[in-house]
């Protein structure tokens, strides 16, 4: 578990280096879900995604000789483009093992911030192939189950509290769990009563299988459009933090997900993965929860989705 004191430590630590995303008000989505509706627009962080917050603060928090011969990460989606750009920015090199179906364009962005990629056949071996480069002596920066990168990803947090402290709900995506875990971390913290809602997306549900379970349960194969939410489980310590801190984790379909990316697309101009745009779809499921003076916030966690993909999404 991390606490509210790592969380500021990690912003201090990550400070300059990453950006301080806008939270803006939707007229639409306020008037569509009948309360006071924002946008945190984290797909305008560097790299596209939230994910370089826990990458700088775990890699900074190593000292500069222990870094060995550079980063090791896996990641099929936004994990391996900020590993990618961590390292370009200190120096370091770095290897992203990537399963290998990813889209090219997440392959082209990652070696365009001068990592390697290294492909192979699926999500569940490429950690393996991580503890081989770690005996190497390589630095690796797991996608969620570290308390320095769930740390840094609570930094997101703090801008929702600090920008919005009469906020309501607030409603985040799971991949393996890191994210919401230091999200929910800093905001009950500050405020207890505000409502953290999980969102995850048929077929890349692993938390929701997890809780169902009481333990981390290995998914067979991603199976949703959502490819950055498709971690093959969650860990321990992600599990427990879910346990802990949300009210419940929603599952939603691709349509819907698809549906409600669309719509942010058309009324608030900006372009969110489905990994992300499913945070819409999840606050029309419990629209008769909310009040004219509830404060909801859905997190655009990414925007890392190519065209192509869309086109054939919505055929």
């Amino acid at each position: 578990m991390i606490t509210l004191e790592d969380v500021r430590s990690a912003r201090e630590r990550i400070a300059g280096r990453v950006a301080r995303t806008p939270l803006i008000p939707s007229e639409t989505l306020s008037k569509r879900l009948g309360a006071q509706v924002y946008l945190k627009l984290e797909l305008f962080q560097k790299t596209g995604s939230f994910k370089v917050r826990g990458a700088f603060n775990k890699v900074l928090s190593v000292p500069e000789d222990q870094r060995g011969k550079g980063l090791v990460a896996v990641s099929g989606g936004n994990h391996a483009q900020a590993v990618a750009y961590v390292g370009s920015k200190l120096g370091l090199k770095s290897v992203i093992v990537m399963p290998e179906k990813t889209p090219r364009n997440y392959i082209d962005a990652t070696r365009g911030y001068g990592a390697e990629t290294v492909l192979i056949p699926n999500i569940a071996t490429a950690f393996e192939v991580v503890e081989q480069y770690k005996r190497d002596g390589w630095t690796p920066v797991h996608p969620f189950d570290d308390p320095l990168v769930i740390a840094g990803q609570g930094t997101l947090g703090l801008e929702i509290m600090e920008d919005l402290p009469d906020v309501t709900d607030v409603f985040v995506s799971i991949g393996g769990g890191g994210f919401i875990g230091g999200v929910s971390t800093a905001i009950k913290a500050i405020n207890q009563s505000v409502r953290i809602w999980g969102v995850e997306t048929e077929g890349a549900d692993a938390m929701t299988k997890a809780l169902e379970a009481s333990h981390p349960v290995q998914l067979s194969a991603i199976t949703s459009i959502a490819r950055t939410l498709g971690a093959p489980s969650v860990s321990e310590r992600t599990l427990a933090m879910a346990q802990m801190y949300l009210e419940k984790v929603i599952l939603v379909s691709d349509a819907e997900a698809m549906a409600a990316l669309q719509i942010i697309l058309e009324r608030a101009k900006v372009l969110a993965e489905p990994a992300a745009s499913c945070t819409l779809a999840a606050a029309e499921r419990l629209r008769e929860r909310f009040r004219h003076f509830s404060v909801v916030v859905l997190v655009m966690c990414g925007g890392n989705v190519s065209i192509d993909d869309i086109c054939r999404y919505k055929t």
